[in-house]
C-alpha cells in the first residue's frame, strides 16, 4: 500500500515507531486519565478504546498552545497543520485536507461562518473561552457528513450546561504577547441551584501588525518580484486586528436529562494581509438549543437533540469603503437515539437536517445567492467480543443546491455573471467498519475501513468571480459529480502508567477528487476573458483594470497516504518527574491522473520536547523541525525547512476557592524565518518572529 521513497521519511518512521499516540489526551504530566470522548462515537467511549484516531487538547497544554486562531492552536498536533492567513484567520488542515473537507463544530453542532469558503475568512470563535478541543480523523467522521471527510474539530465550551450546577464558579484569563502586541482576556461564569444552571462568557482580543524575522516576501518570491519592487521587512503589513464575543446560556436539569438554550455573538475586524488596504469587518450571532432525555425503558437508552441558527455577515472594506459583502444564514438540527443492547449490539440511530443561504454582493461578487438544503440519516453500532470491540456506521444524505442566478454584467457575453439559475441534487452514501483488539492491558491494535461520498459545495459548482484572497478569478463547474473516496487506518497503541505511544498509518484513494487549478487564461475583475487590450505583461487591460489568472474547478483521481506518531515517556519518576515528548507526521498526496503532487501539502515534520514538574512549577522546552518541501504542485513555489524552539513555564498557586496559574512562554526563541506550506500566502506571510507571552488564568 505504501511506497515511501524519501530516505529521511524512512529514518523518521524507524525512529518514531516505538513512540506515538493517536488516541491520547495531550497535555497531562501525570498518568494518562480515563478521558471520555464525546465526538465521533455516540457512546462516548474512553480514548484508548476508540477505533478511530482522536486527539484531545485541554488543560495546561491548551493554555500554552492557545493562539488567536483555531488553526494555529491545533497546528502542533500530529497530522494537523493550518491554512495560516496571518494572525487573524487560520483553519485546521487535517492530513492534507482542508476547507469543506474539515468540519468545525461547537458543542456538536455545525457552524455557518464562511471560513471554509476562503482562507482569509476567520472562524467565529475564540480559543480563549474553550474548555477543550476534540479532533477526530478517519472513519468515525462519516457520522457528521461529507464535509467531515478530512476530519472533525469539535470545540467544547459548555455554553449550554448539560448537568446540574449547585454553586457559582468560573474562570478568567488575561494574556499579553510581544510579537504582535496582543492584549486579550476572557471571563466565564457558571452557576445554578441544582435544577437551573446558567453560563455567561465574554472575550476580547486586540493586536497590532505582526513582527516577523526578515522580509515578508520569501527569497523565491522576491526574485519573481524583481529588484524594483518595494519590500516590507520586520512587520507583516495589514495584519492588525481586533475581535470580541460573548454568550449567555441556561438549562433546566433533571434526573433524566436537561434542556437548554444559548445565544452568542462574535465581532471581528482585521487586515487581510494579501492586500495592503483590504479589511474584513465581521459580525455573527447564533442561537443554540440542546437537550437530552434518558429513559428507563428496555430498548431506548436516551434521546439527544441539538439545534443551531446562525446569522453571519462580513464586509470587505477597500480603503474604508465596502467592496463586497458576504452573508450566510444557516440552520442545523441533529437528533440521536441511543439504544440499549439488542443482541450483541449497542449503538445509535439519528437524523440531521440543515439549510444554508449564502450570498455575495458587490462588483467583485464571487457567488450568486445559493440555497443548500441537506437531509441525512445515520447509524452507529458497536459490539464486544472478548478483547475485540467492533463498530460500524453508515450514513445517507440528500443535498439540493439552488443558484438564483443574476449578479454583475459580464462584458464579454452581456449576460449576468451567474445566469442562468441552476439546481443540482446529490444523493450520497458513506459507510465504515472498525475495531480495536486489546493485545493486553497496555497494548491495542485498531483498524478502520471507510467509503465516503461528498456533494460538491456551492463554490465548486457556482463560483464565477474574482477572489482577492487567493489572487485568482475562480470559475465553478456546475456539472461536477460527487466526490468519492475509500480509505483505511491502522493504529498501534501502547500505554503504561505515565507512558503512552502509538503510530497511525492511513491511506485514502479518491476516484473523483475536486480541485481548483490555473486554466492558463486571464480574466479582468469584471469577468472579461483574455482581454484583447491586456498589456504585454498580462497585469492590466487598457483601462488599467487588474487581470487575474483564471482558476477552474475540476475532478481528478487522487491518493492521500501518510503516517502520524506521538509519544510520551516518563524519564524520571520521582516527586519531580521529567517527561520526554516525541511526535512526527508525514503526508504524501498525489494527482493520480498526472502523477503530480497536490497543492499545499506540508512536508515531513518531527518534534521533541521535555517537560519537568517541580512542586507548583511546570516547565517545558519544545523543538519542532519542518523539512523543506520540494515536492510541489504546478505554479507552486518550494518551501524552505526550518526549526522552531519554544520555552514555557506555568506556576500554580492560590487556594481551593481560587486556583491561579501564572504562565509565560517564548516562541520562536531564535527568531527563525518560517513559512507554512499549507498556506496560500506562504511566500508573502511568514510565521511570527520571536515573541514573549505572559498571562494569568484563574478558576474559582
Amino acid at each position: 500500500m505504501f511506497r515511501f521513497q524519501n530516505t529521511r521519511l524512512c529514518a523518521a518512521i524507524a525512529l518514531a515507531f516505538p513512540f506515538a499516540a493517536s488516541a491520547q489526551l495531550v497535555g497531562s504530566n501525570n498518568a494518562e486519565p480515563q478521558i471520555v470522548v464525546v465526538t465521533g462515537n455516540p457512546l462516548s467511549s474512553q480514548l484508548f478504546e476508540l477505533s478511530t484516531p482522536v486527539s484531545v487538547l485541554s488543560g495546561q497544554n491548551l493554555l500554552l498552545q492557545s493562539a488567536s486562531t483555531l488553526g494555529e492552536t491545533l497546528s502542533r498536533q500530529p497530522g494537523i497543520s493550518a491554512s495560516y492567513f496571518g494572525p487573524n484567520a487560520s483553519r485546521p488542515v487535517i492530513r492534507g485536507l482542508d476547507s469543506d473537507r474539515v468540519k468545525i463544530m461547537q458543542d456538536g453542532i455545525g457552524m455557518f461562518d464562511l471560513s471554509a469558503l476562503s482562507p482569509d475568512h476567520a472562524t467565529t470563535l475564540d480559543p480563549l473561552v474553550v474548555e477543550r478541543i476534540e479532533v477526530v480523523r478517519g472513519a468515525a467522521t462519516l457520522l457528521y457528513g461529507g464535509s467531515a471527510i478530512g476530519g472533525v474539530v469539535n470545540v467544547i465550551d459548555n455554553r449550554i450546561p448539560e448537568s446540574a450546577i449547585e454553586k457559582i464558579g468560573g474562570r478568567f484569563q488575561l494574556k499579553a504577547s510581544s510579537a504582535d502586541d496582543e492584549r486579550s482576556g476572557a471571563l466565564v461564569l457558571e452557576g445554578g441551584d441544582g435544577k437551573f444552571a446558567f453560563h455567561l462568557d465574554a472575550n476580547s482580543r486586540r493586536n497590532e501588525d505582526l513582527g516577523i524575522p526578515n522580509f515578508a516576501h520569501s527569497d523565491r518570491q522576491r526574485l519573481l518580484d524583481g529588484p524594483a519592487a518595494p519590500q516590507a521587512q520586520g512587520k507583516l503589513s495589514n495584519s492588525a486586528g481586533q475581535a470580541s464575543g460573548g454568550a449567555a446560556g441556561a438549562s433546566l436539569t433533571f434526573d433524566s436529562g436537561f434542556v437548554g438554550l444559548s445565544y452568542s455573538g462574535f465581532d471581528a475586524k482585521y487586515g487581510t494581509v494579501a492586500e495592503p488596504d483590504v479589511v474584513i469587518d465581521m459580525h455573527s450571532t447564533t442561537w443554540n438549543l440542546a437537550g437530552e432525555w434518558r429513559t428507563a425503558g428496555n430498548v431506548i437508552d436516551s434521546v439527544k437533540f441539538k439545534y443551531g441558527n446562525t446569522d453571519y455577515k462580513h464586509a470587505e472594506l477597500e480603503a474604508g469603503a465596502t467592496g463586497t459583502t458576504f452573508a450566510s444564514k444557516g440552520n442545523e438540527a441533529r437528533v440521536e437515539m441511543l439504544h440499549q443492547k439488542i443482541g450483541a449490539f449497542r449503538g445509535a440511530i439519528g437524523a440531521q437536517f440543515s439549510s444554508n443561504e449564502v450570498s455575495t454582493v458587490g462588483a467583485e461578487a464571487l457567488l450568486p445567492l445559493v440555497n443548500t438544503d441537506a437531509k441525512a440519516l445515520f447509524i452507529f453500532e458497536q459490539m464486544e467480543l472478548g478483547n475485540l470491540t467492533l463498530n460500524f456506521g453508515g450514513r445517507i444524505d440528500k443535498t439540493t443546491l439552488k443558484s438564483a442566478g443574476g449578479g454583475p454584467l459580464d462584458p464579454l457575453t452581456l449576460l449576468r455573471r451567474f445566469d442562468p439559475a441552476q439546481t443540482r441534487d446529490f444523493s450520497t452514501s458513506s459507510g465504515a467498519i472498525g475495531g480495536v483488539y486489546k493485545l493486553n492491558a497496555a497494548l491495542a491494535l485498531a483498524a478502520n475501513l471507510a467509503h465516503t461520498e461528498r456533494a460538491p459545495t456551492y463554490t465548486e459548482l457556482f463560483a464565477n468571480g474574482p477572489h482577492v484572497a487567493t489572487g485568482q478569478f475562480e470559475v465553478g463547474n456546475s456539472n461536477l459529480r460527487k466526490e468519492r473516496s475509500n480509505g483505511a487506518d491502522l493504529q498501534l497503541r501502547w500505554r503504561d502508567g505515565a507512558n503512552s505511544a502509538s503510530i497511525d498509518a492511513f491511506y485514502s484513494r479518491f476516484s473523483n477528487y475536486l480541485v481548483v487549478g490555473n486554466s492558463g487564461n486571464l480574466r479582468g475583475a469584471d469577468g472579461e476573458l483574455n482581454p484583447l487590450d491586456a498589456d504585454a505583461n498580462g497585469i492590466a487591460d487598457g483601462s488599467g483594470e487588474k487581470l487575474l489568472p483564471e482558476a477552474t474547478f475540476r475532478a481528478v483521481r487522487a491518493t492521500h497516504r501518510g503516517i502520524e506518531a506521538q509519544a510520551k515517556f516518563r524519564l524520571i519518576n520521582t516527586s519531580a518527574p521529567l517527561d520526554l515528548h516525541l511526535r512526527g507526521d508525514y503526508v504524501r498526496a498525489t494527482n493520480s491522473d498526472t502523477g503530480e503532487p497536490l497543492p499545499r501539502i506540508v512536508p515531513l515534520r518531527l518534534g521533541a520536547g521535555v517537560e519537568w514538574t517541580l512542586g507548583q512549577v511546570n516547565a517545558r522546552l519544545d523543538t519542532n523541525h519542518v523539512f523543506q518541501q520540494n515536492r510541489v504542485a504546478a505554479n507552486e513555489l518550494p518551501t524552505s525547512g526550518y526549526t522552531l524552539v519554544d520555552a514555557s513555564a506555568i506556576y500554580s498557586f492560590g487556594s481551593p476557592a481560587l486556583r491561579l496559574e501564572a504562565f509565560g512562554k517564548i516562541t520562536n526563541l531564535f527568531d527563525t524565518e518560517a513559512r507554512t506550506h499549507s498556506s496560500v500566502l506562504k511566500d508573502i506571510s511568514p510565521l511570527p518572529g520571536r515573541g514573549v507571552t505572559v498571562g494569568l488564568r484563574g478558576r474559582f
